[in-house]
């Protein structure tokens, strides 16, 4: 399809998306649906006309800083500590049952 060839969408259309996503739809819902879905392409063939050549891709409207902290060294926790709710342990490990068959 060419760039600014008006598409337009169907009652017929908006039908097959239905049954595709196994929705029912009224007659009148249909007729609504595919009233707002053709607005939408409208506005969107009224953008196409800008010249936006000049303008830089944005993946967002406003400034983004990375928010992660830097890094801290610290002691971890003592083994018995963290291995004391485990409901098996063996030699420092958490001892979880076998699930992968020879």
């Amino acid at each position: 399809m060419e760039r600014g060839e008006n598409v337009k969408i169907t009652k017929e259309t908006v039908e097959h998306v239905a049954n595709l996503a196994r929705l029912y739809l009224t007659e009148e819902e249909k007729e609504e649906m595919a009233e707002k879905l053709n607005s939408i392409l409208e506005y969107m063939d009224k953008l196409s006309e800008l010249d936006t050549k000049d303008v830089p891709p944005t993946s967002h409207v406003i400034p983004i800083q990375n928010v992660f902290r830097e890094d801290e060294v610290f002691d971890s926790l003592p083994l018995d500590e963290v291995l004391k709710n485990a409901p098996d342990s063996e030699k420092g490990f958490f001892k979880v049952p076998r699930v992968i068959e020879e």
